[in-house]
């Protein structure tokens, strides 16, 4: 094994994965490096297994303040994400569970079984106040531990129960099983879902984001949620200069023709540890683009890999960002897909009754 290749220097097998190291969190003291003793050959090198911690959760709205977020309060019933899409700008927040961002972040999960339980009790809290939450802003809800764990789920029937307004993101297609759920919820204009098509490449999609599901089947996924009376966005997201932002317009032109009613893009982001997870990816998996992309994403942000600034760190700035959004109306005018999405309903918010709750008189 070379000492210079990361993933060898984990001293395991990484296939199906998307970063190729593992350092140790940013507030970490020490790192960890596994070192070859000359004697494994890499086909004797137990492969990469998932790993699922259990959390009790004590709280499980999270709010925010952002002005450049649709959305106010979300809520993730996973942390990390075994889809390993290498990209993800929710890896560095692995780093506050004294978790590498790297391979931990797809690898050691944590699921939150008494989500269902908590969301309950602080949607029936007196000073709540209704308005849409957002779900897998971080995390992908619908990654493949949910078909065992089924606290999405668990969630999604509180929400129904609640008549609560909500949003979710995924590239997971077990969305497709709650749509018993989902269905009746749209009717009632309770509902929205985005899926995320980056590229529609599928070797490409299967190095850059190795346990989500092909593009081809995330098409299938609009079909299907659409064809059920789920409205569904179109998310261009992340878009990567030099190595997907081609196809910016086959991608609108695919998801209108799916089913999808609007359409949002995101350009990359590379927070904090990503930028170096992203880094060696290209060098690994697209070295002729490399200078290219790194370029263009820093063009866009004053010389640096990300600027974190609200307003900017969504598109960046400058001729190139302004030119991908002309493009991205325009093709969204010819393939009638809208950008703005009609506003899901809170008025029909009620807490039901609970066991032992007085019985009104009328």
């Amino acid at each position: 094994m070379s000492p210079t290749d990361p993933s060898q220097n984990l001293g395991i097998r990484t296939p199906g994965r998307g970063a190729l190291s593992n350092e140790a969190g940013r507030f970490e003291r020490h790192d960890r490096v596994a070192e070859s003793d000359g004697w494994d050959r890499d086909e004797d090198l137990p492969p990469l297994r998932t790993h699922v911690a259990i959390e009790t959760a004590r709280s499980l709205i999270t709010y925010n303040r952002s002005p450049d977020l649709p959305f106010d309060r979300s809520i993730n019933p996973y942390r990390g994400c075994e889809h390993g899409c290498v990209y993800c700008f929710a890896r560095p927040t692995h780093a506050y569970l004294g978790l590498s961002p790297g391979l931990d972040f797809e690898t050691r999960l944590v699921a939150r079984p008494n989500a269902g339980a908590i969301l309950r009790a602080e949607l029936s809290a007196r000073r709540y106040k209704v308005a849409p939450i957002a779900v897998g802003t971080n995390t992908d809800p619908y990654q493949p531990i949910e078909k065992t764990h089924r606290i999405t789920r668990d969630c999604l029937a509180v929400l129904a129960e609640f008549n609560h307004p909500v949003a979710i993101v995924t590239k997971g297609a077990l969305i497709e099983r709650d749509l018993d759920i989902l269905g009746p919820m749209a009717t009632r204009g309770l509902v929205r879902v985005g899926i995320s098509l980056t590229t529609l490449d599928a070797d490409l999609s299967r190095r850059m984001e190795p346990r989500a599901p092909a593009p081809k089947r995330r098409l299938a996924m609009i079909r299907t949620l659409t064809g059920a009376g789920v409205p569904v966005r179109l998310m261009t997201s992340p878009l990567v200069p030099g190595l997907t932002d081609h196809e910016m317009e086959a991608l609108l032109a695919a998801g209108a023709e799916a089913g999808a009613d609007t359409a949002s893009w995101i350009m990359l982001r590379l927070p904090r540890e990503v930028s170096q997870l992203w880094q060696e990816w290209l060098a690994e998996h697209a070295p002729t683009r490399a200078a290219k992309v790194m370029a263009r994403l820093r063009e866009m942000h004053g010389g640096r890999d990300y600027d974190p600034r609200w307003g900017h760190r969504m598109r960046g700035e400058g001729q190139y960002a302004e030119m991908m959004a002309q493009r991205f109306r325009a093709a969204c005018k010819r393939v009638g897909l809208a950008q703005q999405a009609p506003a899901l309903r809170c008025d029909l918010f009620r807490v039901p009754p609970q066991p032992g709750d007085q019985l009104n008189l009328f």
